[in-house]
């Protein structure tokens, strides 16, 4: 044990103590996500090279480079996204794991699912929209399916149409569904744990369509793999302008894009929700970002916290509407 003998030594070691004080009380005010230098968890709640996984992983990335960290992007894919929602959904709120969610884990499923694990409004908050992306209709390159009136004429026979969606709750899914409604005939519905199989499948004409987006298609697209009858969104993609819009092709109100939305749990502090946030705006406004992202179909689209509160409600309303026209239900 060491005695402090001297008036100057005493000042010296209160000094000392008070500035260890100092030093934790900072550590005790430091964000949660720089202890340590955590790094940043997204859960992307579909499967590895989907557009999805595509998006949260370059926004991601960007992300955490303005969060001082690095990424750690986990996929948690199946029953629509539900899973990898679920598990952000129950996660503490202290900044380090965010959520990639999309129309289908934070719209559809709303009203798809009878029983969801986790609320869309009430278990997450909002940190910021990523960008739009509508879905193109493709089939096999070797498909007779040429036209949308080759594809009426086909699920008017007894044996219908088959089509393939990345998992129940999907725009591709509900995407299906409508179609189904406003062409007539039949329509049988293949979910995949994963947009990539489902792809897979599609091009050795397994399954004979699928709605999905620009940047999984376009690359098979361009090697003669796949060809696409329509767009799903009104307007033609910016990515893919020389595919016309369904509703150009006489499919009549037909208007369904998809979207990509950073979330966080609840319980996650208005403090580092805007710290978040923050992040999130540095890293879309990066030109080699805004550029990938342009690239993969998706369009920029900046909401102010006001809005983004508004938007998840409207969202699910606009959704519920479209998915009992379709007729769609998930148990």
């Amino acid at each position: 044990m060491t005695i402090l003998s001297s008036a100057a030594g005493r000042r010296a070691w209160l000094g000392a103590l008070a500035l260890g004080a100092g030093l934790l009380a900072l550590g005790a005010g430091t964000p949660a996500l720089a202890q340590g230098n955590a790094p940043l968890r997204l859960v992307v709640p579909f499967g590895p090279g989907t557009t999805t996984d595509i998006v949260s992983r370059q926004v991601g990335e960007a992300m955490a480079a303005a969060l001082g960290t690095t990424l750690l992007a986990e996929n948690r894919p199946g029953a629509g996204g539900t899973i990898g929602s679920d598990q952000v959904a129950k996660a503490a709120g202290d900044g380090r794991t965010l959520l990639m969610g999309t129309v289908g884990t934070h719209a559809i499923n709303a009203t798809l699912y009878r029983r969801l694990p986790y609320d869309p409004l009430k278990d997450f908050v909002p940190i910021g929209l990523v960008g739009f992306t509508p879905t193109l209709l493709v089939v096999a390159e070797g498909s007779p399916l040429k036209s949308i009136a080759d594809l009426r004429a086909a699920a008017a026979t007894p044996a219908g149409v088959t089509f393939a969606s990345a998992g129940n709750g999907t725009s591709g899914h509900l995407a299906g569904e409508l179609l189904g409604a406003r062409l007539g005939g039949r329509m049988i519905h293949v979910p995949y744990n994963q947009g990539g199989q489902a792809l897979t499948d599609v091009i050795a004409g397994q399954v004979q369509f699928m709605f999905y987006h620009p940047a999984a298609v376009l690359p098979h697209m361009r090697g003669g793999k796949l060809r696409a009858l329509g767009a799903s969104s009104a307007r033609r993609s910016a990515a893919a302008p020389e595919v016309p819009a369904l509703q150009e092709q006489g499919v009549a109100d037909f208007d369904l894009v998809a979207w990509f939305m950073v979330y966080a749990p609840a319980s996650t502090p208005a403090a580092e929700v805007a710290r978040l946030r923050d992040a999130l705006q540095r890293a879309l406004a990066r030109p080699d970002v805004a550029a990938k992202l342009t690239d993969l179909g998706v369009e920029q689209r900046s909401l102010s916290a006001a809005e983004l509160a508004e938007f998840g409600p409207a969202e699910i309303r606009r959704w519920a509407e479209a998915v009992r026209r379709s007729g769609a239900q998930v148990d």
